[in-house]
């Protein structure tokens, strides 16, 4: 079963994609090999992608040349693009590679635990992206029905979302409220363990339920 969050790979040599999908194995992503710009480019027509890990020296399309070309492009021009090349080059093309659109450079070879951990973060901002867009999808659609026949129902979505965002905020807090506890419970997690995993959770679940307050407002 492939996962929902992919990778695009794009370097002439077989054994570097190879190398990269095995660096990459432990991570909820399916990385998708190509060996050329033009496959790139074609595989970016019918996918949507997390990030591209592209090699800078290819025959005939260069990793500049193919981020031009994604740059260009409204429907992948927001995809982060992570340049590998090799260490004697680098110094020379960084500029380049950051003026061509990219977020980071690595050289090869590569630290494998670098590179697990710059791509595991561009996942997990691709992830939050699309819960975020798809919320506010299904606040849209609750809204479009607010008036006429569906006025009730629409409502009903509207307060139910919202009933569900303040009741992960309320969770969050309770999490940190036990972190912190002077004498927490054996069940409890020691203080400063829990606590900057439920900071991340409230950050995120106070911009949800924001982000449903500001649809509901501008639906009004």
């Amino acid at each position: 079963m492939p996962h929902a969050t992919k990778i695009l790979a794009v370097d002439d040599r077989e054994e570097n994609l190879v190398a990269l999908a095995a660096v990459l194995d432990a991570l909820p992503v399916e990385v998708v090999p190509v060996s050329s710009g033009r496959a790139a480019l074609r595989e970016l027509l019918d996918d949507e992608f997390a990030l591209i890990l592209l090699d800078v020296v290819m025959p005939e399309m260069d990793g500049f040349e193919i981020a031009g070309h994604i740059k260009s492009r409204p429907r992948t021009r927001d995809i982060p693009i992570i340049f590998l090349t090799a260490a004697g080059e680098a110094g020379e093309q960084a500029y380049q590679g950051y003026a061509a659109g990219a977020v980071d450079y690595l050289t090869k070879p590569f630290d494998p635990w670098l590179l697990r951990a710059k791509v595991e973060i561009f996942v997990e901002l691709h992830r939050r992206t699309v819960e975020l867009r798809h919320q506010a999808a299904l606040l849209r659609q609750a809204l479009d029905g607010v008036e006429g026949v569906e006025g009730a129902g629409g409502c009903e979505q509207i307060l139910k979302a919202l009933d569900d965002r303040m009741g992960r905020v309320e969770n969050d807090v309770a999490r940190l409220r036990g972190a912190h506890s002077p004498a927490p419970s054996a069940a409890s997690a020691p203080p400063g363990e829990e606590g900057p995993d439920a900071l991340d959770d409230l950050e995120t679940h106070v911009a949800d339920l924001r982000l449903a307050l500001n649809a509901l407002v501008a639906g009004t």
